[in-house]
């Protein structure tokens, strides 16, 4: 007999009740398995029938039970959950980025302007998560960054030109929104932690916004460039103003120098001077002093007796001596002329004693 028929008759032989007590065996088996080896699978988990489920790291993992948000939050790592009952989402708490695309905004001038995309880096603290999710649902993102997002855009743009959106105040954008979307999220979701955000504007706009900043540094440097020309003009002047004070001044303190020195001198000489009036007074003085006393000496010698003494030693000094008729004559002319000396001395006195 071939092999394939005799299997086929063994098949035959079995008894029904020997295979129904296999299959309730396998059936539940396979069951198990599949509830334990669908969460490795990639799909949803709020609807997965397994009891195993596994939270990524840097996620918490939230539950819900007949669509109420349970209190219990869940570390990374593998966790149990009842299957059909509860079901399980992992929320990220760690930074990521939200990107929003193709924002159109209005101005105040009526331009329609694009930006083109602006991501928002944001972080929704681990804390926070029952009360944020309770408040918002799954997608409190959408409502705190996404729709924020579109609506601070659309009020800056319509109080401000095109010319202060695109390029005067375009490198503030970034901290307007930041600080825009904080205010809000501190306010009404505390969880949630701006970050920073990013503007992009469109490439053709953003060339033609680059240019004009070219152009504005080109002018803003020209204008430095002035500035310092200015500033350097005006250092020259004043170097030049200093430099006239300065040789001013040193001459000034020069000729006050020179005036002194000639001021010395003067004084110098008025005091040489007045030394020299001084001496020759004193020795005019001195001279009309010593003359008045060798006068009044002279006036005290002048008595008959003296004259007659100076005469007789005259005489006797002469070495020639003339003897005749006429010598006694002489002698007695003599003493008369010392008679007429004496008289004469008596009335300088009696003149002098009456003009005292």
């Amino acid at each position: 007999m071939e092999p394939n028929q005799r299997r086929t008759l063994a098949h035959q032989s079995r008894p029904p009740t020997q295979t129904s007590s296999i299959l309730t065996v396998i059936l539940p088996f396979i069951a198990v398995t599949a509830m334990v080896l669908i969460p490795l699978s990639p799909s949803s988990f709020k609807n997965s029938l397994s009891i195993l489920h596994q939270v990524p790291e840097g996620h918490v993992g939230v539950y819900w039970r007949g669509g109420a948000l349970l209190k219990t939050i869940t570390e990374p790592g593998f966790h149990l959950k009842m299957p059909f009952i509860t079901q399980y989402e992992p929320v990220q708490v760690t930074m990521k980025t939200n990107m929003v695309n193709s924002i159109l905004c209005g101005t105040k001038g009526g331009v329609m302007i694009i930006f083109e995309k602006i991501e928002v880096v944001n972080r929704l603290h681990k804390e926070y998560v029952y009360e944020t999710l309770l408040k918002y649902g799954m997608h409190y993102d959408k409502t705190w960054i996404y729709d924020k997002v579109h609506d601070e855009i659309n009020q800056l743009c319509s109080s401000h030109s095109f010319q202060q959106v695109y390029i005067d105040d375009f490198y503030q954008i970034d901290e307007k929104m930041k600080d825009a979307l904080q205010v809000d999220c501190t306010r009404y979701a505390p969880g949630i932690e701006v970050i920073s955000v990013r503007v992009t504007v469109l490439e053709s706009i953003r060339r033609n916004f680059e240019q004009m900043e070219e152009e504005r540094t080109k002018v803003l440097i020209a204008i430095e460039r002035q500035k310092v020309s200015e500033k350097e003009a005006e250092t020259s002047k004043k170097m030049a103003i200093s430099e006239a004070e300065k040789n001013a001044n040193v001459s000034k303190i020069l000729m006050e120098q020179k005036l002194a020195e000639k001021e010395g001198s003067r004084r110098q000489q008025e005091i040489e001077n007045l030394m020299y009036l001084e001496r020759e007074k004193s020795l005019a003085d001195a001279d009309f002093h010593r003359v008045t006393k060798e006068a009044e000496a002279n006036r005290l010698k002048l008595t008959p007796e003296f004259l007659e003494l100076k005469f007789i030693e005259a005489i006797a000094d002469n070495t020639k001596i003339f003897f005749g008729d006429k010598v006694p004559n002489m002698i007695f002319d003599q003493r008369l002329l010392g008679n007429f000396l004496q008289n004469m001395s008596r009335e300088a006195l009696a003149v002098e004693e009456a003009d005292a």
